[in-house]
């Protein structure tokens, strides 16, 4: 495994993440008290520890989004994890909640942003939907080739005009998809880490060797889709993209499971994604223009 580090590294307590673009002289009260009333398996004090920052992303409904980042010692290894992309799978959430606690504690030679609740729309509301609050599925709304005709085809002809599956108007149509997308350019990851559920496997896009299991998950890859993130990030452009489906949409895993997930995910890194990291000075994001 690459080397270990405690604390926070580069990341100060109170330090806005590089690159986040924070609006200027705009206070966002905390997110803890909604995501704490709404996720399992979350106490507000880890979600406070969290330290959350927003971010110049919104939803649909003009919810801010926020993100953290952790940054290990000479950390040239980028990761993005995602959360809550589908909002009804409320555990992915708190999931990507958890491991930035594992980050602070072992951040390993990485620097780890992330953005656990990716459709705050979705996930807050009454019941919990896995759309956004336009309807539209943003693991279908990512530009990958042909999604004119390939998203719809498979809209139409696979779901059945599934309402829950709805691709968007046009790639990149939603705030979130499009924030997230921008995300992947400014802060380019070597890896990026998707927490879905209740399918209870590992999937894997992209290029090198996948991992074979995090935790009780094991590799089960289940193709590619028209506008999701594996493929447009995995296969179009060359960002590994690990899926994460936790066996549960409405409770994680233990805690001492969450964090054997976490070392397998470290080790893995460690073997298959840092020696493909070109050495020199680590890359620090600036904040967009």
């Amino acid at each position: 495994m690459f080397s270990v580090a405690l604390g926070l590294g580069a990341m100060g307590a109170h330090a806005a993440p590089r690159g986040m673009g924070v609006a200027p002289h705009e206070q966002d009260p905390s997110p803890c008290a909604a995501l704490v009333a709404r996720l399992p398996n979350l106490q507000q004090a880890l979600c406070e520890a969290a330290a959350l920052k927003p971010t110049d992303g919104r939803s649909v409904q003009g919810r801010r989004l926020y993100a953290r980042d952790v940054v290990g010692p000479d950390s040239r290894l980028r990761v993005l994890v995602v959360g809550a992309m589908h909002g009804d799978e409320l555990s992915s959430a708190s999931v990507a909640l958890h491991w930035i606690q594992h980050a602070v504690q072992t951040p390993a030679n990485a620097h780890w942003r992330f953005l656990p609740a990716l459709n705050p729309d979705g996930l807050l509301a009454q019941p919990a939907r896995r759309t956004n609050a336009r309807g539209v599925d943003l693991n279908r709304n990512f530009p990958t080739p042909n999604w004119k005709r390939d998203a719809k085809v498979y809209w139409e002809q696979r779901t059945r005009k599934d309402p829950r599956r709805w691709p968007g108007p046009s790639p990149l149509s939603e705030p979130e998809s499009r924030f997230l997308h921008k995300e992947m350019a400014r802060f380019p990851p070597h890896l990026i880490v998707s927490i879905h559920a209740p399918y209870g496997v590992l999937d894997f896009d992209g290029p090198g060797v996948p991992p074979p299991q995090l935790g009780r998950l094991y590799l089960d890859q289940v193709g590619i889709f028209p506008g999701s993130l594996g493929h447009y990030g995995g296969v179009h452009q060359g960002m590994p993209v690990v899926t994460v489906e936790l066996p549960n949409a409405f409770r994680t895993p233990l805690d001492a499971e969450l964090r054997q997930m976490w070392m397998d995910l470290l080790r893995w890194m460690g073997e298959r994604i840092a020696p493909t990291v070109a050495p020199g000075p680590p890359f620090r994001p600036g904040r967009p223009g």
